[in-house]
């Protein structure tokens, strides 16, 4: 049952009350299931493993559309964070990486960054509050890190929050409750944080019945500390032991992550067991996705370069499911780029609903690629903006970063069609990549294709002074 972290009671619609309990019936309004992931990597599930087991993911992706070529917005959590909740590029809202824009040696650093907000701010009209305005109960599970409770999910559009703060890992660094978070102090001890969270997020869908609502479950799974149940971790212990091959070839051969991959799965398959039971399975749209690559401590994005952290595609490149039964085809599949702010006006879209007068949204709806009404969308681009150092490159990845001993420096980026272009801003020099034959952007092409490398820095550039992008300038001597 849900409890007493509710911030307001119900509010009666007319029209929604007198609508049937359950089921998809003729004009029933939509549901909407948005499950993001933590650090899940590009090929960590839709049996991209031999070593990891996500049988209810795998199943998941085939049975509506999955994007190949799905990316977030920030190479780490809270930008994404803040253009899933925004629909709008980082420049516009200003979350640019977690933390400061500075981080690491200082001293090393040759260009002073633009400030970096770790608050989303009051003025941006969130998705949850404008599905909320259209009559949707929300609920928010998991990890909010857009701001502190003054501007935490109950004060953002949500009606309940169980675990939402500022927070960036689980709270109190552990899986294991219980936890110092907003709607977790009913936790019992022991209580492992996915399971929890899951079990409200199922209270939440079997008690809203009689209108539509929107859950955003957004685990912590599976970000550091690398912890999990210890009957999974010697499951893998032993599934490694009797045959040391698995996961060489991928990389995906660590038994305490698979563990956490295995949890997150067994509980977005308990979710979709509850829209079932619940006879809403047929009205809902399901989302699945991540917030960005995979942690390179923790697993491998193999055959993609990067991890975590990076513009390059193990850094931003992500799993992405969508289910709409008699809306979307099962075993649909769409190498079409698509970025996290699209889902703003997608789920709008989906549900009947317009954005705010006079509101800007940055992304554009996937509706008709979900439903194969095109197979392209319109826009020349999609486009990431970085003006911040992160240190901490992962053990085996040295070769992959463009600066020795970052793991990224200020930086650009852009992909248009198959073609995608990093800037990077301490020295000016370029990357060019054509991902359909190199998807490990391992050939940069700048000096060999001239004329496409200028059309696409030029295209960034036009796309920075139009968001009004805060660059980095070169530091006093």
């Amino acid at each position: 049952m849900i409890r007493t972290f509710a911030r307001r009671a119900w509010w009666f619609v007319p029209l929604l009350a007198c609508l049937p309990a359950a089921g998809k019936q003729a004009g029933s309004p939509l549901n909407i299931l948005f499950i993001l992931a933590d650090d899940l990597g590009w090929t960590d599930v839709a049996a991209g493993s031999d070593f990891y087991e996500t049988p209810h993911l795998d199943r998941f992706m085939g049975q509506g559309i999955r994007f190949t070529s799905a990316y977030a917005n920030g190479p780490n959590c809270a930008p994404t964070r803040a253009s899933l909740m925004s629909g709008l590029y980082g420049p516009r809202h200003g979350v640019y990486t977690v933390r400061e824009t500075r981080r690491g040696d200082v001293s090393r650093q040759r260009l002073d960054t633009p400030e970096n907000r770790t608050v989303l701010a009051a003025s941006f009209r969130t998705l949850a509050e404008s599905l909320h305005a259209g009559g949707y109960a929300t609920f928010h599970g998991g990890k909010w890190h857009l701001g502190d409770n003054e501007l935490g999910p109950l004060a953002r559009g949500f009606d309940v929050n169980v675990g939402g703060s500022t927070f960036g890992a689980p709270p109190g660094a552990t899986y294991f409750g219980p936890w110092p978070a907003p709607g977790l102090e009913n936790a019992p001890a022991g209580a492992h944080l996915a399971d929890y969270v899951t079990d409200r997020a199922i209270d939440f869908i079997r008690e809203k019945r009689d209108r539509p609502f929107f859950a955003y479950v957004a685990y912590y799974d599976v970000h550091t500390p690398l912890r999990a149940k210890e009957e999974l971790v010697r499951k893998y212990e032993a599934k490694l032991a009797r045959n040391p091959e698995l996961g060489r070839r991928s990389g995906h051969n660590r038994p305490v992550y698979a563990a956490m991959v295995e949890t997150l799965d067994t509980n977005v398959g308990r979710l979709l067991q509850a829209l079932a039971d619940a006879g809403l399975a047929e009205n809902t749209l399901v989302v699945f996705t991540s917030d960005n690559g995979g942690f390179g401590n923790a697993t491998a994005m193999r055959p993609l370069r990067g991890a975590k952290g990076m513009l390059y595609e193990g850094g931003i490149r992500v799993p992405l499911g969508l289910v709409w039964p008699g809306r979307i085809a099962p075993g649909s599949v769409s190498d079409e780029p698509a970025i996290t702010l699209d889902f703003y006006p997608t789920l709008l879209a989906a549900a009947g609903l317009a954005p705010a007068p006079g509101q800007t949204l940055d992304g554009v709806s996937l509706l008709p690629l979900m439903e194969g009404k095109t197979r392209a969308l319109p826009r020349p681009a999609v486009y990431w903006h970085f003006p911040a150092y992160l240190e901490g490159v992962p053990k085996g990845l040295e070769a992959d970063v463009h600066t020795p001993g970052w793991r990224e420096t200020p930086s650009g980026a852009v992909r248009a069609g198959e073609w995608k272009l990093i800037e990077h801003f301490e020295d000016g020099s370029l990357e060019l990549y054509h991902l359909a034959d190199d998807i490990g952007e391992r050939r940069n092409l700048a000096a060999t294709r001239p004329e496409k490398t200028a059309e696409l820095q030029a295209l960034l550039a036009r796309w920075r002074e139009a968001t009004a992008a805060s660059m980095p300038v070169p530091r006093a001597p």
